[in-house]
């Protein structure tokens, strides 16, 4: 398989890059490009779509962030390999599904990686681990700059960048962080979390971004509007909003601690058990216990350095990543079962639940 070298690597969201932190698993800033001279990849034929990831692809081999990294072609993955690079957040749901010329330049710790004839020409994508808001939009504005003195960029002095569709047009930036929010759903109130998000002009998601689920209690908050703010001012808009929810969530948790202790280690210790003595775990399953145990970390029950491994599992409990192990397609009933195998290998040598260690961190 084309990825195997990318799975085995090291990479920023399952290995780590900035320090993991309670709340926030990650943040990530994305920018839409297109070329002048071509039209975008929804109204380009076969010619002028090959064309442009040609193109972009010479563009990109020579940039640092490329230098030890992947150049792939998405028409030569199979539909298992596409699978594992969307379960990475390396390209979209609809890019692994289309059937044109498409691509994905990804860096060698799969902290950039570059989408090519997704909706736009190009889908240039940054993530780092933690609240790292400002250093993520300074490293992609950085790419930026490189790749724009590659190519001539699609720019309107009175519009912005241009974008095939017009909710990216202007800065083209849509600004994001991944937040494990166990408290709030605990408590029934990520539904007033959602409206209120909503009413200040941000969108909340599930893990994979639009129409996905929020599993595991992780939703991911982003900035709707591209047009009309500048890039520093839609980071420090979000970035407000972001600590906003970080509040309620360590309010809903201590609320929890102080009225209902029980019931919440009770479902902690349940969840440690299952996962070094189940069988049997759908994905969705793994992807509820395993939030709690990212957050037996942040109360202190289970030691820091766990955090990495859980957020690493969250990713690799996902059907594709289980496939890439048994090294090829096999039934859910199968999948289900070597999930389950995975996660008593993992917790194996756990320590032991430590109540007496409780804490609570400020976020």
């Amino acid at each position: 398989m084309q990825i195997t070298p990318l799975i085995a690597a090291k990479a920023e969201l399952t290995s780590g890059g900035l320090p993991a932190e309670p709340i926030v698993l990650s943040t990530r800033v994305r920018l839409a490009r297109n070329i002048v001279s071509f039209p975008f990849p929804g109204r380009a034929n076969s010619s002028q779509r090959e064309q442009v990831l040609h193109t972009c692809f010479e563009a990109m081999q020579d940039l640092h962030d490329f230098e030890d990294g992947h150049l792939l072609e998405t028409l030569k993955l199979s539909p298992l390999e596409k699978q594992a690079l969307v379960e990475r957040h390396l390209i979209s749901r609809e890019l692994s599904q289309a059937e044109h010329a498409g691509g994905v330049a990804v860096s060698a710790d799969q902290k950039v990686s570059v989408m090519v004839n997704e909706e736009d020409h190009l889908r240039l994508q940054l993530v780092r681990t933690g609240f790292n808001l400002d250093t993520t939009w300074n490293e992609i504005n950085a790419l930026d700059t490189e790749m724009e003195g590659k190519l001539d960029y699609a720019f309107s002095d009175q519009l912005g960048y241009l974008t095939a569709c017009p909710t990216n047009l202007g800065t083209g930036l849509r600004a994001s962080a991944m937040l494990h929010l166990p408290g709030l759903v605990m408590q029934e109130y990520m539904e007033k979390v959602v409206r209120m998000v909503n009413q200040l002009g941000m969108a909340v998601r599930g893990l994979f971004g639009e129409g996905s689920e929020a599993t595991g209690s992780i939703f991911q908050i982003s900035n709707q509007q591209t047009l009309g703010e500048s890039e520093q001012d839609i980071i420090k808009r979000l970035s407000s909003i972001l600590h906003a929810i970080i509040e309620q969530e360590q309010n809903a948790r201590q609320v929890i601690l102080e009225k209902k202790p029980a019931r919440l280690f009770d479902k902690i210790g349940r969840a440690y058990g299952i996962l070094q003595n189940g069988h049997l775990l759908s994905s969705e399953e793994a992807m509820n216990l395993l939030s709690l145990m990212r957050l037996a970390v942040d109360l202190g029950l289970l030691p820091e350095d766990y955090r990495t491994q859980v957020d690493r599992l969250f990713i690799e409990a996902q059907p594709g990543h289980v496939q890439l192990t048994a090294k090829g397609e096999i039934e859910p009933r199968e999948r289900d079962k070597q999930r389950a195998t995975r996660m008593r290998e993992e917790f194996a040598q756990a320590p032991t639940l430590n109540y007496k260690n409780l804490s609570y961190p400020a976020g």
